[in-house]
């Protein structure tokens, strides 16, 4: 009969097992851990001083229930102690008497530490609930560590779809496992063609201690080297297109061993380059007690699960829910379980089978969003107004429910106005912001001297007219402001509104007894135009056209009769460049005859595009830039002087 003694390996070999792209599959139930090789955590003299593990958690799985559990987390002192071997035995190993041993499991993430748990010394096999709630996207890290001359035989798993990877790991191969037993299985894919596949066992104790072996994608048996005590042993393969495909690794126990359990390290390469790895899974035997499981949820005041919310423990009793920015707790309840709510985000429990449930509601506060029209000093409330906001579009004014945070607000144009686009609203929990749009009204107004020129002492027609193309509104005060010599029976100022397609308009005959120019004032913006009148025969008329914020623009009109007819003299002056200018010249109507516009000549800045261009009553040129321009034409009618002249019109 072999004589059974303890193993452990006491010899430190840097050469050891980088485990990739592997997937330590969990096997049917049987015996303690449904068939799976434990893990195991070595406490002393092991080559890696804590066995590591990774958990990936991408942003479509964020808030997942993780299900983080570990089988036989504590050192049970029934295992094997003083020599002896108790039933159920799982694979720990003490080898000092009566001194501490104790494992911490320890998972960490983007943010610190989720949870932490130390295990100590019993004399039973539980499984617990490391961590059962959700977790935001990132990369996480399971550490396990042990303190004590010993190792700590364990299992890990975790729900789907998550996994357990590791870049190294340590295994527990034991006496009492006579089958053979899936260790991992390796994807090998297609990049990997023509590359050298490293597969390395550490301290296998020789070939008397256990048989490890491959089955390639064909099913094909390639039996692997077992390490000496404290060496690795590789067994490289050139990848060919024919091995493509899924390895299949065993390890068996020959009958032969002389230990009830030994620790082995097994790593994978990739042309000598480390890999990625998946491990972990087990099905907890029938009898198997449950010493701390603990499922919490997270919820809305509806009951629905709260997005990328969690919980972290802190010590071994208390439970606080983890919630994404913003949330404020709303109440915490302990459904089934013994212990007490300290807070709506505070809940203390005893070890056992716990379930707890917080409820949270979201952030929320309230953005207005108003608009008004800077006009003159008022600030005058425009409804009805399109803006964007949050992916949606309402109108002013209005007042939006919102989670906090920052929302830019995208205004809409107006007709007749300009903006600048207001900072984003700042929306905090339970408060009320506000967004004002405003929108910088633009008018403009004319005055119109026809006939503006005639004789001492007669009569000319004022028409002061304000315009905008704004759709709403705008209260206004419209007048004129004659020089002395000038003077009118009539109203010399009107009060009223304009808006777009609806202009105010101030008429006014007044007696013109000397050259002068009059002035009209559109209050409240104080916004001013002005227009001539020259005392001399036969007459003429002339026009002002000033846009707010734009072009200013001037167009004088007189008649002189000559031989032929009557010499019409146009004189534009403009102080910006400007495009189709549209010089509006109606031909007096009437006669026996129509009236015929004879040649037009031109002159104005040698850079300007001159060459006029007629249509119907109107004179275009293509483009002017800043300066004054001279079109005169002979005028052919059978009307006589007192009614040739017509009102000139100006418009770009």
């Amino acid at each position: 009969m072999p004589t059974f003694t303890p193993a452990r390996s006491v010899r430190f070999r840097p050469a050891l097992l980088a485990l990739g792209l592997l997937t330590l599959a969990a096997a049917p139930a049987a015996a303690q851990v449904g068939g799976v090789l434990p893990l195991v955590s070595v406490g002393e003299k092991w080559p890696q001083a804590q066995e590591s593990y990774v958990i990936r958690v991408p942003a479509a799985n964020a808030g997942k229930s993780l299900g983080l559990e570990v089988y036989s987390p504590s050192f049970n002192l029934a295992d094997y102690v003083d020599g002896r071997r108790g039933d159920g035995y799982f694979g720990d190993e003490l080898y000092k008497k009566n001194e501490p041993f104790e494992t911490t499991f320890t998972l960490t993430g983007p943010n610190g530490t989720v949870v932490e748990r130390r295990y100590g010394l019993n004399r039973e096999h539980t499984w617990d609930s490391l961590f059962a709630g959700g977790l935001s996207a990132g990369t996480y890290t399971l550490k396990v560590t042990s303190r004590g001359d010993g190792k700590n035989s364990f299992a890990l798993r975790v729900a789907a779809p998550f996994a357990l990877e590791t870049s190294d790991f340590s295994v527990n191969a034991r006496s009492t496992d006579a089958t053979d037993l899936l260790a991992a299985t390796v994807n090998v894919t297609s990049d990997w063609n023509g590359r050298v596949l490293g597969l390395l066992n550490y301290d296998v104790d020789g070939t008397k201690e256990a048989e490890l072996w491959a089955v390639q994608p064909s099913g094909t048996r390639v039996n692997l080297t077992p390490s000496e005590n404290g060496r690795t042993a590789t067994d490289n393969f050139k990848i060919t297109p024919d091995l493509l495909g899924e390895w299949k690794l065993f390890i068996r126990v020959l009958p032969t061993t002389k230990q009830y359990s030994n620790a082995i390290r097994y790593a994978f390469r990739l042309d000598d380059k480390p890999i990625t790895a998946r491990v972990g899974g087990f099905t907890p035997p029938a009898n198997a007690q449950i010493a701390n499981r603990l499922i919490v949820d997270v919820v809305d005041p509806q009951g629905r699960p709260i997005p990328g919310a969690s919980y972290s423990l802190v010590g071994d009793a208390v439970v606080r829910p983890e919630l994404p920015a913003g949330y404020v707790p709303v109440s915490g309840t302990l459904l089934e379980g013994t212990g007490n709510v300290v807070s709506p985000s505070e809940v203390r429990y005893q070890p056992g089978s716990n379930r707890i449930r917080f409820v949270a509601r979201p952030p929320q506060g309230q953005l207005a969003v108003d608009a008004v029209a800077l006009y003159g000093d008022q600030r005058i409330p425009l409804t009805g107004v399109p803006f964007t906001i949050d992916g949606r579009t309402l109108t002013t004014p209005t007042t939006v429910p919102l989670a906090p945070g920052d929302y830019p607000v995208a205004p809409t144009t107006i007709p007749g106005s300009t903006f600048t686009r207001p900072l984003p609203g700042r929306v905090a929990d339970g408060g009320t912001n506000r967004v004002t749009i405003e929108y910088r009204v633009q008018t403009e107004v004319t005055l119109v001297t026809s006939p503006d020129i005639l004789n001492a002492c007669d009569v000319t027609q004022l028409t002061a007219t304000a315009k905008t193309d704004f759709p709403y509104r705008l209260p206004a005060r419209l007048k004129l402001n004659l020089p002395a010599g000038w003077t009118s029976d009539y109203p010399l100022e009107v009060p009223g509104e304009f808006s777009q397609g609806q202009p105010l308009n101030l008429k006014a005959p007044v007696r013109v007894c000397r050259s002068d120019t009059a002035e009209a004032v559109l209050d409240p913006i104080d916004l001013r135009t002005t227009g001539q009148a020259r005392v001399r025969n036969p007459g003429g008329a002339n026009v002002t056209r000033n846009v707010q914020g734009g072009a200013r623009a001037s167009l004088q009109k007189s008649v002189e009769a000559t031989a032929q007819g009557y010499l019409v003299t146009l004189v534009l002056s403009v102080d910006s460049t400007l495009e189709n200018v549209r010089l509006l010249d109606p031909l007096p109507t009437g006669g026996a005859q129509p009236a015929v516009r004879g040649a037009l000549q031109v002159q104005g800045p040698s850079l300007a595009n001159v060459t006029p261009r007629v249509d119907g009553d109107g004179i275009i040129l293509t483009r002017v830039i800043p300066g004054t321009y001279t079109l005169t034409y002979t005028l052919f009618t059978d009307q006589p002087a007192d009614r040739i002249v017509t009102a000139p019109g100006l418009s770009w």
